[in-house]
């Protein structure tokens, strides 16, 4: 009995420890579910907040590697692009070239300065500021426009416009675009927003149609600012790769830079303007040239003629000295003579004769200028000089004007035109004697002489001359054979002449002294440790010269020419012989780049061996 009620209490103890625990167990429950959700609120915090701080990290990044990298769409500044500082400045962009703002609106019409024109477009038109006219050289007249005018004259035939032709502002003149492709062969539109001119004279170029809507940078790069935008469909002209970007000209008149991806269809594209270009037409021999210079100076010395003929053979032309310049109003002196021209005539040879601008009358750059700069000037020479022509009865005029500055060199070019003009008119064959091409007198412009002349001599020699500071060679076979080349680049091979000398130069060199040498120290002549003179001398004369020193002439395989050296009396003799054989390799280089002759300086200074060379290689 006691041992079940003991079993009992136990049992129900169990039950009450049990109920007990159970509800502990449920007290608890909660408070563990919200520890457990605090814990978990508290990781989704932590994940949250650590995506959102990688989403702004990534967001920064992002913004910082668009920034460095991405597009912009920055626009530039296109008035400081096209050069344009105030108000009523014109742009000009001329093919694949923005040049500074030198056009003018007026009266609703584009004007461009003389100068870019001149320049860029059109190099044959011609402003004389001193005279207020404006020429453009035909191939058998000028056109002649005044200022203010709206009309020309051509062959003494005035014909209107309905528009002002030129335009000035103080000593600039402007030359209204019409009438300038009215002689050229180009396209142009005026845009605004900036102001601009756009002149395209190419007539052939790379372009490539837009493959989508796209911008045109200003430099080949995303950041780089925008200069225009260009839709899908349009064309652009290509101008040059620069990695994965194009260089391109947009219709009107940008030229930036697009990625090479948005562009498609790249193809050749030739422009017919339909423009008709007018031809220089030439005079031109169907025989190789063998022409000498005869250095006439004076009317008595027409007379040697007959001697001078008699001693050459193969003999085509001759050039003599006869026209200068007497003054810078173009009056001529003459010595011509038409006795002399009949004598060559009956021996079947043609006088081509020189005027000068040196040797008699003018003989100075600024004086050359003064002369060639005046309109008025330039048509006194030209109408004395084809009078003197007429009269004589000469075959052709040869121009050696020497005294061309830079500054002088649109002149001189102009006067070369006009002679033409009236040379071609009268079947009067002109040539233009030129030196060996140099960049300092590139202002000869032989690719227009190329042109409008019949000839262009070289006058290939005084490589080194009278007032050298060093001695060497008249005209070494590589100082030749380059002015033959460089001029071949200007110039039709079927045009050009090319003069060799027949005359050396015997040269003594001395030391100087230390006076001398402290003399020059800070100019040009401190590089140069011995005074240089020099004596000219015909074939035979300078290899007497030698001989009689007692020198050993050799052949020299650089200069190709007979070479010799002695000194005497404390002076160092130096001479580079002309003769036959120095004369043939440069015969074989007129052969061997098919020019039109031969001509030398000068008649009489030659042995007698010379003409049986020449003609082997004339014939």
């Amino acid at each position: 009995m006691d041992q079940r009620r003991t079993d009992q209490k136990r049992a129900d103890q169990r039950r009450t420890d049990q109920r007990r625990a159970a509800q502990q167990r449920r007290r608890r429950r909660p408070a563990q579910g919200r520890r457990q959700a605090r814990r978990r609120r508290k990781r989704n915090l932590i994940l949250k907040t650590g995506f959102l701080i990688i989403l702004i990290v990534a967001a920064i990044a992002a913004f910082f590697l668009w920034r460095r990298y991405g597009p912009s769409d920055e626009p530039a500044d296109r008035n400081a692009y096209y050069g344009i500082e105030s108000e009523g400045q014109v742009a000009v962009v001329v093919n694949n070239e923005v040049l500074e703002p030198t056009a003018v609106i007026s009266d609703g019409r584009a004007y461009v300065e003389y100068s870019t024109v001149r320049d860029y477009i059109n190099s044959r038109f011609y402003w004389d500021p001193a005279e207020n006219i404006l020429l453009y050289t035909l191939p058998t007249d000028t056109v002649r426009v005044d200022v203010g005018a709206s009309e020309y004259t051509l062959a003494n035939q005035k014909t209107g416009t309905d528009y002002v032709i030129l335009r000035t502002e103080g000593s600039t003149a402007y030359i209204a675009l019409d009438f300038i492709a009215q002689y050229t062969d180009m396209s142009y539109e005026v845009f605004t927003d900036p102001d601009r001119a756009v002149v395209v004279t190419e007539t052939e170029e790379m372009t490539a149609e837009v493959k989508r809507d796209t911008s045109v940078r200003y430099q080949a790069g995303v950041k780089s600012p925008v200069l225009t935008e260009v839709s899908k469909g349009d064309t652009v002209a290509l101008i040059e790769d620069e990695g994965d970007w194009k260089k391109v000209r947009t219709q009107d008149g940008y030229i930036g830079y697009l990625k090479k991806n948005r562009l498609r269809d790249e193809e050749k594209t030739t422009y017919d303007r339909g423009f008709e270009e007018q031809q220089y037409t030439n005079i031109t021999k169907d025989y190789t040239i063998n022409m000498a210079w005869h250095n006439v100076t004076n009317s008595d010395a027409n007379s040697s003629v007959l001697e001078m003929i008699a001693s050459t053979k193969g003999l085509t032309t001759i050039s003599p000295t006869w026209f200068h310049v007497a003054d810078t109003a173009g009056n001529l002196t003459s010595i011509a003579s038409a006795e002399y021209v009949n004598y060559a005539h009956q021996s079947n040879i043609e006088v081509w004769a020189a005027i000068r601008d040196f040797d008699g009358g003018i003989s100075s750059q600024e004086e050359s200028l003064a002369l060639l700069s005046s309109t008025t000037s330039r048509t006194n020479l030209i109408n004395q000089l084809m009078s003197a022509v007429f009269q004589t009865g000469v075959d052709g005029i040869n121009v050696d004007f020497e005294m061309i500055s830079e500054e002088c060199g649109e002149h001189y070019i102009q006067f070369i035109r006009e002679l033409s003009v009236q040379c071609r008119k009268n079947n009067i064959v002109l040539s233009v004697d030129n030196y060996v091409p140099q960049n300092y007198n590139r202002q000869y412009h032989r690719e227009e002489q190329g042109v409008v002349a019949d000839y262009v001599v070289i006058m290939g020699y005084d490589e080194h001359y009278g007032g050298s500071p060093v001695a060497g060679s008249v005209a070494s076979y590589d100082f030749v054979k380059a002015g033959i080349e460089n001029t071949l680049a200007d110039v039709p091979a079927e045009k050009v002449i090319n003069g060799v000398p027949f005359f050396t130069r015997v040269w003594e060199e001395t030391p100087k002294t230390e006076e001398e040498i402290a003399a020059a120290q800070g100019t040009d002549a401190a590089e140069y440790t011995m005074n240089v003179t020099s004596t000219a001398y015909g074939m035979a004369e300078a290899r007497s010269v030698a001989e009689q020193a007692g020198a050993q002439i050799t052949w020299d395989e650089t200069t190709q020419q007979n070479y010799a050296t002695w000194e005497a009396n404390g002076v160092t003799y130096e001479v580079w012989l002309e003769d036959a054989q120095s004369l043939e390799p440069r015969l074989k280089l007129m052969k061997e780049y098919g020019l039109a002759g031969t001509a030398a300086w000068r008649l009489g200074q030659e042995t007698s061996d010379i003409w049986e060379l020449i003609v082997q290689y004339v014939n």
